[in-house]
């Protein structure tokens, strides 16, 4: 059986350095992706022939076309991008800076776009391939205290949706992969918490803020197990456009499934006539 080779990027902690872990003991080649090259050396320690690690930023053009000089030259070929890099930004809306909402948008949707437009040239050329985009439930139900990620995620939704639909023909598979809370840094190094200065957002993004940062340590997923759901998922031949990860995750769609279709109905009066009449 051909080895694939896998592009994962942000291996430095979580889901990230799982994959590294996991696609080893498969048998794949995994290029794994982090921000310090001081990093590098470890994972490539996992096991030398199978793992390449390269610097590269996802905010950074020239890191991303180093990356793919490197990958053209050593491999020639992408057969599954994992757009894993990512972060959380917790804030009320009001209270995010600019500076810090360009930065997550930059981080999670046009860093993810980079790597996407970085993988096709090679899957289009294979009439092969697949990209999974680690979204979040938060990419399909707002909350408060993080509705800047959540606009982050509800993007990154979008365009894997839309992405699916124009590759499809060639051969190329999408999916968007939306956890729960897994027991990884995203709740705690990893996530920038913003100022809280005025008091009416005590009990709405505050509070959830708090339960988020709380949480830290004690979420009910398993990255492990997480993982490996999702190397499986490549190997199904129609795989989902969507797979949401862990207990609550299913619980938190089927909610919000149930809610939209309520407030959907209950309105459908003011918005379904508003087309010309026929």
């Amino acid at each position: 059986m051909t080895k694939k080779v896998w592009l994962v990027t942000g291996c430095s902690t979580g889901f990230g350095k799982e994959f590294v872990c996991q696609l080893a003991k498969k048998g794949d080649f995994v290029i794994c992706t982090v921000r310090k090259a001081e990093q590098v050396a470890a994972l490539e320690a996992i096991d030398p022939q199978l793992v390449t690690g390269v610097v590269l930023d996802v905010q950074n053009q020239a890191s991303i076309d180093a990356a793919k000089a490197h990958i053209g030259k050593k491999f020639g070929r992408i057969d599954v991008l994992v757009n894993n890099a990512g972060y959380g930004s917790m804030g009320a809306i009001e209270e995010v800076t600019e500076e810090e909402i360009f930065r997550q948008f930059d981080v999670n949707v046009f860093g993810a776009i980079r790597m996407i437009k970085l993988v096709l040239p090679y899957m289009r050329n294979q009439r092969s391939g697949h990209i999974l985009n680690i979204t979040s439930i938060a990419g399909l139900n707002g909350f408060p205290g993080v509705g800047i990620y959540n606009g982050s995620k509800f993007a990154l939704e979008g365009i894997g949706e839309a992405l699916a639909g124009e590759v499809r023909h060639l051969g190329i598979k999408v999916t968007n992969v939306e956890p729960g809370p897994f027991k990884t840094e995203w709740a705690g190094p990893s996530a920038t918490f913003g100022t809280r200065s005025i008091a009416d957002y005590a009990n709405s993004a505050y509070k959830n803020m708090d339960d988020i940062a709380n949480r830290h340590g004690h979420q009910p997923g398993d990255p492990v197990k997480a993982v490996k759901a999702m190397i499986d998922l490549t190997e199904l031949e129609y795989p989902p456009v969507h797979l949401p990860l862990g207990y609550l995750a299913y619980k938190r769609v089927n909610i919000r499934l149930t809610e939209f279709k309520e407030e959907l109905d209950k309105y459908e009066y003011l918005g379904k006539p508003t087309d010309f009449d026929r």
